[in-house]
């Protein structure tokens, strides 16, 4: 083989090593007291004359606009040999890159970062988040392509969590098989806290957080141990291959992903059992979505529209049924007791009846106009016409579950929906429902109509409690509290006793 020859082989495959390589991301943060993210992106095997460039204005999980592309400054981008490429802003999100048929582009630009919020980005001299859809741009129409992020953590941190598959052999190197679970993957950087990890049916579950403060730890994670074990027992499958609960200090929110969480932390808390009960609560909440948003879940809820949002009418489903799941899970790990549960019901029942919202706005409409009210309702106005689908939405759901439970003679419960959702939407489709499939779901499972209780979806209808917990031998007394009623009937007795204690 000639030297000529040789050379434009090795020219030919290094382009072709290129070409085949992932999107790749550096992010760096060499002043973290200056509040920003440096990002360098490169893209191979992008062919035109332009090639459109985009930031999601939301991210999923948080049903509000967040306009993330009014946080990037100092965009340039480079072809291959370094040569600057003429761009314009076409829109609020979108940079249009006049590439040339470049086969290598490299962008550069900063991420701004204002507020520690479990949504939102942010750096500052104590740690960095990376809330993944408000740092990485895409190319416009290629959400499949697979990606790489090497972070480049500040000189005096060590510690990252998250996630996304790490390479080996490559510090802080990480990989994401397309967008969508880039933008599920958020990253804490710093100088973190790892404690003990544990697994369950042979996976691991870690616990990783920045200043998660002083407490029992062994106790702690005995518990989130308990929550894993009974969450994962009611849907019978673990679909990840590890899980990382992410904690980023408090005060900041939290939001589900497929393989993790991140949540405000701050552990000094548990020495109080109430405090603790919120803290186990909104950890079972979060766990739960990975089974209850990320694989069943509404088919507007993925593919995600970055551009818009996801609007859907089941966010009752999404979320109010994921809080009525962290109470059940407390319960059946016996982390919490029968009043505990009692009492976290009757705050949803009481938080909804005492709002004039339930005369003029449904449960499937607070779902759709999350984006509009929030997910708690325009509180502020002086006539209130919104509600919460986080206070109605586990109400309903209870509902449902004795009403399932006492048309099949306590055969079957909310439990067998939800696993028939996962197995027959998630596995065996591998998509969404519709609001229609849900409803032949909720039905066939049962084995009878619901119109009733559809109507507390779709209209405002007065419910009818006593109704319903009287199928489980349960009624409401004075300012909503739920009491067990004298004499129950068998039946009545066997919901209930299976209703507080059911692990299938």
């Amino acid at each position: 083989m000639t030297k000529t020859i040789y050379l434009a082989t090795l020219c030919l495959l290094l382009s072709l090593a290129a070409a085949a390589q992932p999107i790749a991301f550096t992010v760096s943060m060499d002043n973290p007291a200056a509040h920003y993210f440096r990002v360098v992106m490169q893209c191979h095997g992008l062919k035109g004359k332009n090639q459109d460039f985009k930031m999601p204005v939301w991210t999923p999980g948080y049903y509000q606009r967040l306009d993330f592309a009014n946080n990037l400054d100092s965009f340039s981008v480079t072809d291959g040999n370094a040569r600057p490429l003429a761009w314009e802003k076409t829109s609020g999100n979108t940079w249009r890159v006049q590439s040339n048929n470049a086969a290598t582009l490299t962008i550069s630009y900063i991420i701004r970062t204002k507020r520690a919020f479990v949504a939102t980005p942010y750096l500052d001299d104590t740690r960095g988040y990376i809330s993944p859809a408000g740092v990485f741009l895409h190319p416009a129409g290629k959400l499949q392509q697979p990606v790489q992020v090497v972070v480049k953590p500040f000189t005096a941190w060590k510690d990252v969590a998250t996630g996304l598959d790490t390479v080996a052999g490559e510090p802080y190197t990480y990989t994401a098989p397309d967008y969508d679970a880039l933008y599920d993957s958020p990253l804490l950087i710093g100088n973190l806290e790892e404690l003990p990890a544990f697994t369950v049916s042979g996976i691991p579950h870690r616990f990783i957080g920045y200043r998660p403060g002083d407490f029992d730890k062994v106790q702690f994670m005995s518990d989130l141990k308990k929550i894993v074990e009974t969450a994962s027992a009611i849907i019978g499958h673990i679909p990840y291959r590890q899980y990382v609960f992410i904690a980023i200090g408090p005060g900041a929110g939290g939001i589900e992903h497929a393989n993790s969480t991140t949540i405000s932390f701050n552990g000094a808390g548990l020495s109080s059992p109430k405090e603790r009960l919120r803290l186990l609560n909104f950890i079972a909440h979060e766990y739960f979505h990975h089974y209850n948003v990320k694989r069943i879940r509404p088919i507007e809820l993925g593919p995600f529209d970055y551009d818009n949002g996801s609007r859907t009418k089941m966010l009752w489903v999404s979320e109010g049924l994921t809080v009525y799941y962290e109470y059940l899970i407390l319960r059946r790990a016996g982390l919490s007791t029968e009043e505990d549960l009692f009492n976290n019901i009757r705050s949803n029942i009481t938080a909804f009846e005492t709002k004039t919202g339930k005369l003029y706005q449904s449960l499937a409409e607070a779902s759709y106009e999350t984006w509009r009210d929030g997910p708690f309702g325009r509180t502020a106005d002086t006539v209130v016409k919104t509600i919460s689908y986080y206070d109605k939405g586990p109400v309903v759901g209870m509902l449902f579950d004795f009403a399932i439970r006492h048309a099949t003679k306590n055969q079957r419960s909310l439990d067998d929906v939800m696993r028939r959702l996962y197995r027959e939407f998630y596995q065996q489709k591998q998509r969404g429902f519709t609001e229609q499939e849900l409803r032949a779901v909720i039905e066939s499972t049962a084995g009878s109509r619901m119109d009733q209780l559809f109507d507390y979806i779709y209209t405002t209808k007065e419910i009818n409690y006593q109704k319903y917990l009287a199928y489980a031998g349960l009624a409401m007394g004075s300012d909503h509290k739920i009491i067990r009623i004298q004499n129950p009937d068998a039946l009545q007795a066997a919901i209930l006793e299976s209703w507080l204690g059911e692990g299938r």
